[in-house]
Parts: C-alpha cells; sequence; structure tokens
C-alpha cells in the first residue's frame, strides 16, 4: 500500500508528532490566526483529522499586535503518563510555554512558563527528569537545554549550551530523545527556505559531548529539482509494530524560479536505522510524493462535506480568525443557517482586527464558492479575500459607492493597490466564486442564479512566500468591512479541491 505525501496539506508547518497508544497526535503552527496550534489525530499515520486546537483562549494566545508571521509558532507535543503537554514559543509576547491536557479533544490548560530565552522548545521525559530544550544565542546561536519542573514551569538547573549543530545557519527547531543507550539529539539547519536539512547528534548523556552524525543531513532537497522542496523540521515516532517515522515540512513550488503560496505543510516519511545506530530519513535522505504506507491498519474517518452550510452553533475546525477569536462578532444562530459576520472598522491591511474568517487552501486547484447576503450602507464591503498577509492579498467585494450597488476586485501586493469595479448590480443576493489554478486565481459574481460574471484574475506568485516574506500561506476567508457594524449573511461556503 502507498500514499500520498503531504499528510496534511496547506498552511501546517513545524509538525511535531507523540504516540499514546496506538493513536498518534500531530500539531502544527499558527503563527498570528487564532484558535492557536491545530490538532490532528490517525490511526494509521496516514489518514489524519483535526481533533480541535490547543490555544483556544486569548489567555493562551496573547497575539495583539501580531504581525501575521508572529505570534505562536513550532510546537512540540509529548505523551506522559496520560497525559499530554505541548510547549510553544509566543516570541512577541511572553517567550516559552506550555500547556496540558488529559484529553487533546478538550480545553488545554492556561499557559505555563518556562524563564529560558530562545524559540523552538521540545520536552523530554526521562528517568523521573524533564528536559526543556530549545534554540539560543547566548553563546551563539545552537542547542541550549535546562531541567524543569513540570507542574511549575520553574527551573531546576542551570541552562546549559549543549550543541552548536554541523556548521549550517540557524541550528534550530531541536527534539532530544532517548533511544537505547543515547540521547539523540535531531534538529534543522540551512534556514527554512531552499538550504533546509535534518541534522542529528549522540551522547551518552543528555549534557553531551555531541558527536556528530556521520551520514549529515539526515535528510535533505537542497540544490535538487525535487517536487518537494526545504524538507526539514523534523519529529520522530515509533509505531506500534516497532517501525520509526518522521513528520518534517515542506514545500511544493509550482514553477521555476521556485515559488510557493500554500504554504510549509507536513509530510511523513519511514526513518532506517544505520547499522552504526544512526536515523536516515525516506530513502538517504530524500522523500517522494508517493512513499509505501506504514505497516498498520488503515483508517479512514469520514470525509467532510465540502460545504458548510452553517447549521450547528459553532464552527468546525478548519475555521480560523486574525489575532482573535472575540474581537470579531459572528453568529450561526441568528439567522438559520446562516453565518452572521457583523462588519469591523479594520481593513484587512490595518494590522488590527478585521472581520475575517477563513480557511486555508490546501490544493494548488481549487474553487471557493459562497452566496451572501448583504444590506449595505455606504462604503461598506463584504465578501472573500485570497489572503497571505496584510499586505498580500485579493479581495471580492459587494459594495456600494455614490448609492450604486457593485462589486470591486482589489488587489494589493506590498504598497501597490489596483481596484476595479463592476457594472452595477440590482440586488444584494449574490454568490461570488474564486478557482485557483497553479498560477491564477479567476475572480466571478453573479446576482441569485444569473450567469457567472468574470471580473478579473490574480497571478499567484504575487501571493507567494517569495515576495511576501514570512512563513505562513494563503487563506480563502470570508470578511466584511464596516464602518457602520452592518452585518453579512452567508448561507454556504463551498471549498472542492481539485487535485
Amino acid at each position: 500500500m502507498k500514499f500520498q505525501n503531504p499528510i496534511i496539506p496547506g498552511f501546517y508547518p513545524d509538525p511535531s508528532i507523540c504516540r499514546a497508544g496506538d493513536d498518534y497526535y500531530i500539531v502544527t503552527s499558527s503563527f498570528g490566526y487564532f484558535p492557536g496550534i491545530p490538532i490532528w489525530h490517525s490511526k494509521d499515520l496516514v489518514h489524519w483529522r483535526q481533533i480541535g486546537h490547543c490555544l483556544t483562549k486569548e489567555s493562551q494566545s496573547q497575539l495583539e499586535g501580531a504581525k501575521i508571521s508572529e505570534g505562536v509558532w513550532a510546537p512540540t507535543i509529548r505523551y506522559h503518563q496520560g497525559r499530554f503537554y505541548m510547549v510553544t514559543t509566543n516570541e512577541k509576547k511572553c517567550g516559552h510555554f506550555y500547556v496540558w491536557t488529559d484529553d487533546p479533544t478538550g480545553e488545554w490548560s492556561e499557559p505555563i512558563y518556562v524563564d529560558q530565552s530562545g524559540i523552538d522548545p521540545s520536552l523530554l521525559f526521562e528517568d523521573g527528569k524533564v528536559y526543556f530544550t530549545s534554540t539560543g544565542t547566548e553563546h551563539g546561536i545552537g542547542i541550549y537545554h535546562c531541567e524543569i519542573d513540570i507542574e511549575t514551569g520553574e527551573k531546576l538547573t542551570d541552562t546549559h549550551f549543549i550543541w552548536q549543530g554541523t556548521g549550517g545557519k540557524f541550528t534550530e527547531a531541536p527534539h532530544l530523545y532517548k533511544i537505547n543507550d543515547y540521547y539523540y539529539l535531531m534538529c534543522a539547519e540551512g534556514g527554512t527556505e531552499y538550504g533546509h536539512t535534518e541534522v542529528v547528534a549522540r551522547s551518552k548523556s543528555p549534557y553531551g559531548p555531541f558527536e556528530s552524525c556521520p551520514y549529515n543531513p539526515i535528510l535533505t532537497h537542497r540544490s535538487s529539482g525535487r517536487k518537494i522542496q526545504s524538507t526539514g523540521h523534523a519529529d520522530l515516532v515509533q509505531a506500534v509494530d516497532g517501525s520509526w517515522w518522521a513528520v518534517f515540512l515542506g514545500v511544493r513550488p509550482v514553477a521555476y524560479p521556485y515559488r510557493h503560496h500554500i504554504g510549509r505543510e507536513t509530510f511523513l516519511a519511514p526513518v532506517h536505522w544505520t547499522e552504526d545506530g544512526w536515523p536516515i530519513i525516506g530513502n538517504q535522505g530524500t522523500v517522494e510524493l508517493e512513499e509505501l504506507a506504514p505497516n498498520l491498519p488503515f483508517v479512514k474517518w469520514e470525509h467532510r462535506s465540502n460545504r458548510d452550510e452553517f447549521t450547528d452553533a459553532y464552527l468546525n475546525d478548519c475555521w480560523t480568525f486574525i489575532r482573535s477569536g472575540v474581537q470579531t462578532t459572528w453568529s450561526c444562530s441568528e439567522r438559520e443557517s446562516f453565518l452572521m459576520i457583523t462588519g469591523s472598522s479594520d481593513r484587512l491591511n490595518s494590522g488590527g482586527y478585521p472581520a475575517f474568517i477563513g480557511r486555508r487552501q490546501q490544493h494548488h486547484r481549487c474553487e471557493v464558492t459562497v452566496r451572501m447576503e448583504y444590506d449595505l450602507h455606504e462604503d461598506d464591503e463584504a465578501g472573500l479575500t485570497v489572503f497571505m498577509d496584510d499586505r498580500h492579498h485579493y479581495d471580492l467585494a459587494l459594495t456600494k459607492v455614490n448609492g450604486q450597488i457593485q462589486f470591486v476586485l482589489r488587489r494589493q501586493i506590498g504598497s501597490l493597490i489596483d481596484e476595479k469595479y463592476s457594472k452595477p448590480i440590482d440586488g444584494t443576493d449574490v454568490e461570488i466564486r474564486i478557482e485557483a489554478t497553479k498560477a491564477d486565481y479567476l475572480f466571478y459574481y453573479r446576482e441569485g442564479k444569473e450567469q457567472w460574471n468574470k471580473i478579473g484574475e490574480g497571478e499567484t506568485r504575487l501571493l507567494s512566500t517569495e515576495v511576501a516574506g514570512g512563513f505562513t500561506g494563503v487563506f480563502i476567508a470570508m470578511y466584511n468591512y464596516s464602518r457602520y457594524k452592518t452585518k453579512a449573511y452567508f448561507d454556504w461556503y463551498e471549498y472542492e479541491g481539485k487535485e
């Protein structure tokens, strides 16, 4: 049996994995989006379903003032004595912290902070001790750790510098494991761009000295023409059958010169151990889009409908806000089977709290359609946005200008803003459609069930990381801008992947 990579497509980077019995859990970064740190569940390492988020309260995330690529990133998940721990960094606000739960589908604790500088924290429970490992810069960039009290986060030892890496830039994303007689320290190097690699070292002591693996890097696609690029930031797990696997991030560029816009994604590969006891990921450090599946019984989860008709009182796990979940006023019960979004006076490029409810684009080729009713005031606008960050997005919205109701297609790339208006229309009951190809977004609208009208298009490359910068990927979101707090009603949102 084979499976397709990525196992979690779209903007789900920096994966970390743990096993609890015959269940597997992955967490990924969320940066400036809320709720924070998506969590996924699988029985076979191939089929994954999102079961929630670790950070669902404002007190856990603290994203005020964060840019889209700031906020919360690089989580690690570990399971110890019946309890799950997720440790991460809010670099802008409060540094390292962890939360815990006995039920990963429920709420997680309030943050417990650890007074150690740096980013990319990890935990190791071993022989009654808890080792807290992270990337730091106190004595040059490298890997540092200390022992902590897991109940309070208090440091029980000084912070120790334990490894500087193999010479690549940005030795980061450390994970420390105790496997047989060795402590293995696995890290990313090269930066999370096209020179990304994964390296490993080992020692008989958690404090070193650490011996670098002679086969490093144990994962990389640098300087290659492979369809997966930027591979690294890996984490290991041993399956119930004794086999070893790695999850890691990568990107799927759409053209040369390389560019990617749907984000860094989560991939899976087998781990092979050499005769002298070193782990190698994939086929001598390379991974394919199609790989042999683990020898575990497949458990496929029930397929979620492409169309969300907003029939429940709550939003499902794919929906996301910018920076806060309480600054956007919304309801699925004010009007039956409609999502109501109250307009915000913050625009999408404001850096504030726009009224934005979106989901990740997970396929290069996809189609998104919404039906919307909007009784709008002058200069109000509501519709769909293809959103990379505050300064890079395409918006198709219903608006009123000089008393006339019409559509506007706005394309913002950095400081450049282009707007195109449709001819005036009569009603406020409309449908909006965005078709995505690898190269372009195509924008359509219609009144009621009339013929679709194409208003324009925008290149995907202008929303890519190579243009916009940052560490996130594209969302396709419903939004509502209004100085009058006008309400927009979305009847349904349909996302259809075409790959």
